[in-house]
């Protein structure tokens, strides 16, 4: 869908780049529609085929990426690219025919309207006019003074770089989806009647203090994503609509960041932590940070558990952390039956014999089937409940030895509480525990990530080595993708690169236009981080959905360069001095590049004001493609006449003169 409204306000560029230059050749040469629309198609099909190739080329990377990100790219790649090809068979066909039959000429004759559309429109025409004077002296001034050029140009790169390294970065912007999911915690051993008053508590909480916000509650008792166990709760508290919901305090954050209270209010529970639904489905069960702390050198699990609870301690005191919890069950009471091998053996008891009778005693063992009035039961041997109830019910079993006789648990074997784990986990191979959190209010995912990955680096220092940790779900998911974020521009711009060398036959131009796309990214990168710190959102970070951005604002800043350089090449092809053919280029396409940019930008700024469900990504996209549209703009109209001026004397280009065409 976000590809889809980008694509609305790529659709009609062409269109209006056809439209526009029909009208200024209609005026400017007094000439019918038909011909006047036949030399308008000469002049800048070329243009539209040069814009066409670089957008397409801009996307066509993303559809090869692997992995989640790839299929986020790939939706996006394969719609906006058949859109541009569409749009351009439109533009060269459909479009200039609409020119020729609707498009009148103007009768200089004709006595002029004098109502108030009219009069606006002259109005506007006189200031565009002007405009473009004043446009036209301040793009010569610029690229006479090469110096001041330059020096602002390194202003814009540094400035780009400056903000590149304070945006914080993210995978995927959390989004509202109007459920709050809660982990409920009790202590190890915890019945299942104190969880479910632990949950009564929890949920006359959310029904009567966040009554407003609240429509609903599902509660479950003796069972939890971090593990089955009378100790664990878990519950679905569904929200009201989103249009009821308007106010920043209505707002989920709000309310999950209201709803930690519970920790204070219920004494009885370990902890309660409401939390969001992952921003996409089967990437872990909540949303934050997922990491696995291994016992890479195999200390055992009692310093596994020490190295834990050392980095939850830590993570407690760091505040760009909240609700850094070990995902699993904790260490349980548990009897530990010990069996005296050596006596064992001499009483003539083997240990298969023993763990089969404990077994078969204790936990029940099948033995058979049998028919039972035509239905098939099955058999299952279990000691009486009354003889397995109490640690000590141990010594009431006896084991037979080689000789037939009966030997008494009491003789080998002896029983002593301890703590254990009820599941162990092992991460590739290697014994590991599982650490789940969220970053702080206003902290973005990559900054909470990175916090981690400080505090775990301090083991070392409080005697506890050997560790490892790897990242996984969603955490893993952003990794992987900040590695590729690199290699997707760097593809795309040389793709661009290749694409206009093509076109213009020449490996000089394309370098004129690609040194315009910083001038983009600069804007988006700016238009974000301010967003952030205004609205203190942490979804406006550099996350998955603001590359695809960033992608489309590559080809937004080269379209507004092909515009004027292809012009001022053709201009300078003819004859026209340098400055000359350039200065006239830029005046000739102003109007065209602000007409696109105001239907792209009008196109995606519903998504920069979205509200409600999927807002998180819309924002990213629609912060990122309009704060590119407008410096592309603003500073493109003015950087690309210098850097064609710039290119071109460089590489000490001769045009043609008019005798040697003639010839």
């Amino acid at each position: 869908m976000f590809a889809m409204v980008l694509a609305i306000g790529l659709l009609v560029d062409d269109a209006i780049v056809v439209v526009e230059n029909v009208e200024r050749v209609m005026q400017e040469e007094h000439l019918e529609p038909v011909p006047a629309t036949e030399k308008s198609m000469s002049q800048i099909s070329g243009a539209l085929v040069g814009i066409t190739s670089v957008l397409t080329a801009v996307f066509v990377p993303m559809a090869f990426f692997s992995g989640t990100t790839g299929v986020i790219y790939r939706q996006f790649s394969i719609t906006l690219v058949t859109a541009m090809i569409l749009s351009l068979l439109v533009a060269l066909t459909f479009t200039p025919a609409l020119c020729a039959t609707l498009l009148k000429q103007h009768d200089p004759n004709k006595q002029e309207s004098n109502n108030i559309f009219a009069r606006f429109f002259r109005w506007f025409n006189r200031s565009f006019e002007k405009l473009s004077e004043k446009y036209q002296g301040g793009v010569n001034r610029m690229t006479h003074h090469k110096l001041f050029s330059g020096v602002l140009y390194i202003v814009v790169i540094a400035a780009l770089v400056g903000i590149y390294k304070v945006l914080p970065s993210s995978f995927l912007p959390e989004e509202d989806q109007g459920v709050v999911m809660t982990l409920v915690q009790l202590p190890p051993s915890a019945s299942l009647e104190r969880t479910d008053k632990v949950i009564d508590t929890m949920t006359g909480y959310f029904l009567n203090k966040e009554k407003e916000n609240v429509e609903s509650i599902f509660t479950v008792a003796g069972f939890s994503f971090t593990g089955v166990g009378q100790n664990a709760g878990l519950a679905f508290i569904k929200l009201k609509d989103w249009s009821e919901r308007t106010t920043p305090e209505s707002q989920i954050g709000a309310i999950i960041q209201r709803g930690m209270a519970l920790n204070m209010i219920v004494k009885d529970a370990s902890y309660i932590m409401p939390l969001q639904l992952p921003a996409m489905p089967e990437l872990g069960v909540a949303s934050g940070f997922d990491i696995q702390l291994k016992d890479a050198s195999g200390q055992g699990h009692a310093k596994l558990i020490a190295a834990r609870n050392a980095i939850l301690g830590m993570a407690s005191q760091d505040k760009r952390l909240a609700g850094v919890r070990p995902n699993g069950q904790e260490d349980t009471p548990q009897y530990q039956i010990t069996i005296d091998q050596a006596q064992a053996g001499a009483m003539g008891v083997s240990i298969a014999d023993i763990n089969s009778t404990m077994s078969m005693a204790w936990g029940g063992s099948y033995i058979n089937d049998f028919v039972d009035r035509g239905r098939v039961k099955k058999v299952y041997v279990q000691g009486e409940a009354d003889t397995r109830m109490m640690p000590e019910d141990l010594n009431k079993w006896y084991v037979r030895n080689n000789k037939g006789e009966m030997v008494p648990f009491s003789g080998f074997a002896k029983g002593e509480w301890t703590y254990g784990s009820p599941r162990l986990e092992r991460y590739n191979g290697v014994s590991s525990v599982n650490i789940q959190g969220t970053p702080a209010p206003g902290v973005s995912s990559g900054d909470a990530m990175l916090a981690m990955e400080e505090i775990i680096g301090k083991l070392p220092s409080m005697g506890l080595t050997g560790f490892d940790y790897e990242w996984t779900g969603l955490s893993l998911e952003e990794r992987d993708s900040g590695s590729q974020t690199a290699p997707l521009l760097v593809l795309s711009l040389l793709i661009v690169f290749l694409c206009l060398a093509a076109l213009y036959e020449s490996w000089s131009v394309p370098v004129s236009v690609l040194l315009v796309v910083p001038l983009g990214i600069v804007g988006a990168f700016t238009l974000t981080w301010l967003g952030m710190l205004i609205k203190g959102d942490p979804n406006l970070s550099f996350n998955i959905y603001f590359q695809v951005a960033i992608v489309a604002v590559i080809g937004l800043s080269a379209k507004n360069a092909i515009l004027i350089v292809e012009f001022a090449k053709e201009l300078q092809e003819q004859g026209e001095e340098l400055f000359e053919a350039t200065l006239h280029a830029a005046k000739m396409r102003l109007r065209p590049i602000i007409m696109t940019t105001l239907a792209f930008g009008f196109g995606v700024l519903p998504l920069a004001l979205a509200s409600g469900a999927g807002a998180g990504s819309q924002h990213s996209v629609g912060y990122g493609v309009l704060g590119g549209v407008i410096s592309s703009t603003l500073l493109g109209i003015f950087f690309i006449p210098v850097f064609f001026v710039w290119i071109r004397s460089i590489f000490k280009y001769k045009p043609k003169t008019l005798n040697t065409q003639e010839h």
